[in-house]
């Protein structure tokens, strides 16, 4: 047993001691300090994802007026504001969460825009009265309806003022940004992932609420980190998603190259999750300093502004690069692991939750926010509709008005008359006394029966979306939409099945020259197989992913990537990461991106890949004017060359490597129209030639697709049509599959025949392909499509989109 003591004592009053037990005492004052850290501190709220201090930031940012479009202040004046008013910690705390904020590489999409130096992923940042801030665009769809009573508000720690208990979050913040935090007894740990597919998993879930988590997961097949990168292995994000815990790895992303004409080097372009190159550059050090690693002659940090992140790790001469970065991965943070934990506030209490369960509390939330806001525009609307009749019922009498004010003998007795003589109600008349004369005019007659019409049509629009929960869950379906479309990007981040059979460190030097494929799939992933088979073929697909080209090589051969500018860019096939041998056809699990060997500009597309041979027949490229060319094998040593000359404003729609020189070359334009022609129709030209005419376009038609068939395979023509001017990510008109036996063949240079039939409000094709009866299709992220039954029907109008998928795929 303890004694507390009161105050001193004072003459008058007399001494007072308790007795307490010390063991409750100290229980009860733990349990205290824990409810606070994990309630208003280190745990953020499933609803808009926010900690306190960030949700104050914001709020207080918002107070402040630093809108994007407005100059940036001082973030000691920010945080100021946020101490004094909302937030009574220390000051280092609240500039630490505000620099958070403003990182590129923490957050997937920043909430403030720090102007100076915000730090790195070595260093700090510099004190807040060196930087400057405000808020990102962003951060506006979290405080966007503050002042409509959207969310409750609370007073804040000397209850002065009222703060929002929380922010009304136009998008899954949580799921988006991430978060990391350390309660007392548990903790979060959140990796943040992509806007566009986190919102599309919403609005899946919000129309289909018995959706399971392998739909959601073709929505968001894995997180997406802001510093891009590799996740190798996806079994631990599944569980996660299932169970709130799990884990994965991330990998550094490298090439391998030569950095001098003798020694070759590993560019390492990303690096894992919150890792910074002067972590790796430390651990490789201590890792040759103690004889663990071998094979390492120097390492250079050559990151800038401008170019990015490049770690240059050059290789001794005699060891196999492939197993020094195998050894890396290892030993240093260029392979690391991301444990996921995610718990948050709901309702106040720490919860674990999955996928499923974190998009149904943010959904829930967001649906109570739009009605909350909806109810508020009608109140408001109502209340003016109030004022505005009572206006036209004063213009009507205007005279008797004013004579009643004028003799009476004070505001209240005019109050009064007025709702006496005109049928008026006290707010009406309140609001008549309180109008200018000038304002009633005829011309103000006019103004109010237009405002009060379209008071009434707003209103019938609200109470609509109130009482019908169809409209109302479409109106939060289509503001999500508009979120995605306005702030979302592609997806940095590349997702491994796994990351194939590890290189031995023993590896030898020299490789041997046998045969391989060289793939190519639809998310842009380059590899090749270890060995000739099996044969791989363009369509095999791998989870989240399809190869779309393949080439046949050697090990140390040569192949080129055939871009929409008409460029051929060499590849060696040595450069590229090995698969292991698989059983069936090939996955590209373990794949290198094509951006880490090929720079493309700007709009610039890879479309194939080809040998290099001299006794192949040649490269076929059709262009979207329909211009048609056949390419002489006389290649150049350069990296890369001209394989066409276009004019302005045209593109290569396709490239086909033949095989025979018996195919059949195919175009497709944007009306429909097939046409194809032997090859030997087109006689090859040298790489400055610039082809000649082979499909008649219509005006304002342009080529969408244009390939090779061989004809002694099966195949069938795909094509999907829809309007020109629809959004993007919406259901295009129709998918239509036919029999390519089914089209006549056509002379070079005329408009051939109508493949598509387009129904009312399609005016064009968006997609076509023509190939290998059985191929499939996948969405731009890899994901299956399963095309409709072929029709027989050469100008058939197809089957309607949603019953193929909900968006326009990739074949």
């Amino acid at each position: 047993m303890a004694r507390r003591s009161a105050p001193a004592p004072r003459p008058d009053v007399p001494e007072r001691i308790e007795d307490i037990d010390v063991a409750d005492e100290m229980r009860n004052a733990f349990l205290e300090y824990s409810y606070s850290v994990i309630h208003a501190r280190a745990l953020p709220d499933a609803r808009d994802g926010l900690k306190p201090v960030h949700r104050r930031i914001l709020y207080a940012m918002s107070e402040m007026g630093l809108r994007p479009e407005r100059g940036h202040v001082k973030s000691s004046r920010v945080v100021g504001e946020v101490m004094g008013k909302y937030h009574p910690h220390g000051d280092s705390a609240i500039y630490d969460a505000l620099v958070r904020l403003a990182q590129a590489f923490s957050m997937r999409l920043r909430l403030v825009d720090g102007h100076g130096n915000f730090g790195s992923l070595d260093d700090g940042p510099a004190a807040s009265r060196y930087t400057e801030a405000r808020m990102a665009p962003a951060a506006l769809l979290m405080v966007t309806g503050l002042d409509e009573d959207t969310v409750p508000f609370v007073p804040n720690y000397d209850d002065q003022l009222l703060q929002p208990e929380v922010l009304p979050s136009a998008y899954p913040n949580l799921l988006v940004n991430g978060t990391t935090g350390i309660a007392v007894g548990m903790a979060t740990n959140m990796p943040p992932h992509n806007l566009v597919e986190v919102i599309g998993a919403a609005r899946h879930l919000l129309t289909h609420p018995g959706a399971s988590l392998d739909d959601l997961m073709k929505f968001v097949p894995g997180p997406d980190l802001p510093g891009g990168g590799r996740i190798v292995g996806l079994d631990g994000i599944r569980d996660a998603y299932l169970t709130g815990r799990g884990s994965f790895r991330t990998r550094a992303t490298t090439r391998i190259e030569k950095v001098s004409p003798r020694r070759q080097g590993i560019i390492v372009t990303e690096l894992p999750y919150l890792v910074g190159p002067e972590k790796v550059i430390e651990k490789i050090k201590d890792a040759v300093q103690s004889k663990k690693l071998q094979g390492i002659a120097d390492v250079k940090d050559l990151t800038d502004r401008e170019s990015g992140m490049q770690l240059v790790i050059e290789i001794k001469n005699g060891f196999n690069p492939e197993a020094v970065l195998e050894t890396l991965y290892k030993l240093t943070p260029m392979e690391d692991s991301f444990s996921i934990n995610n718990v948050a506030l709901v309702e106040g209490q720490p919860r674990t939750m999955g996928l499923k369960e974190l998009l149904t509390v943010y959904i829930d939330f967001r649906r109570d926010v739009v009605r909350r806001r909806s109810e508020y525009r009608l109140a408001k609307r109502r209340e003016r509709l109030h004022l505005v009749e009572g206006l036209l019922i004063a213009i009507v009498d205007i005279d008797e008005v004013i004579q009643v004010i004028r003799t009476s003998d004070d505001a209240g007795t005019a109050r009064t008359r007025l709702q006496e003589v005109f049928d008026l109600s006290e707010p009406q008349a309140t609001y008549i006394l309180d109008l200018q004369l000038r304002r009633l005019t005829k011309f103000s007659t006019l103004e109010l029966e237009k405002e009060q019409s379209e008071l009434l049509e707003q209103i019938a629009q609200l109470e609509e979306i109130l009482g019908d929960d169809s409209v109302f869950t479409k109106l939060v379906s289509s503001e999500l939409a508009d979120v995605a479309k306005k702030h979302g990007d592609p997806r940095r981040t590349v997702l491994l099945e796994s990351a194939g059979a590890p290189v031995a460190t023993s590896a030898p030097l020299e490789v041997a020259d046998d045969p391989c494929w060289v793939l190519l799939s639809s998310t842009g992933l380059l590899a090749r197989t270890s060995d000739a088979e099996p044969l791989p073929t363009e369509g095999a697909r791998a989870k989240h992913d399809a190869i779309v080209a393949a080439v046949r090589t050697s090990a140390r051969g040569e192949v080129a990537v055939v871009t929409s500018t008409g460029r051929m860019v060499r590849l060696g096939a040595l450069e590229l990461p090995t698969l292991p041998p698989s059983n069936g056809a090939p996955t590209l699990s373990g794949g290198a991106p094509l951006a880490a060997y090929v720079d493309l500009a700007g709009d610039e597309r890879a479309l194939t890949l080809t040998s290099l041979s001299a006794e192949s027949p040649g490269v076929a490229l059709g262009t979207a004017h329909g211009i048609v060319k056949r390419v002489t094998t006389d290649y150049p040593k350069g990296h890369d060359w001209e394989a066409i000359s276009l004019k302005d404003g045209d593109h290569v729609v396709g490239a086909v490597e033949l095989s025979s020189g018996e195919e059949e070359l195919v175009f497709v334009t944007s009306q429909a129209g097939l046409l194809h022609f032997p090859a030997g129709d087109v006689r090859p030209q040298g790489r400055g030639g610039s082809g000649i005419a082979g499909v008649r376009l219509p005006d304002g038609a342009t080529v969408v697709f244009f390939g090779a068939v061989d004809p002694g395979v099966d195949s069938i023509v795909v094509t999907v049509s829809g309007a020109a001017d629809s959004l993007p990510d919406t259901d295009p008109g129709a998918w239509k599959v036919s029999p390519f036996t089914e089209y006549p063949g056509k002379g070079r240079g005329t408009g051939g025949v109508r493949a598509h039939r387009f129904l009312k409000g399609e005016d064009g094709l968006l997609l076509a392909w023509v190939g290998r009866a059985g191929a499939r299709a996948s969405q731009p992220n890899g994901v299956a499509i399963t095309l409709p039954e072929p029709d027989g029907r050469r100008d058939g109008s197809g089957v309607p989109a949603t019953a193929v998928i909900g968006g326009i795929g990739a074949l």
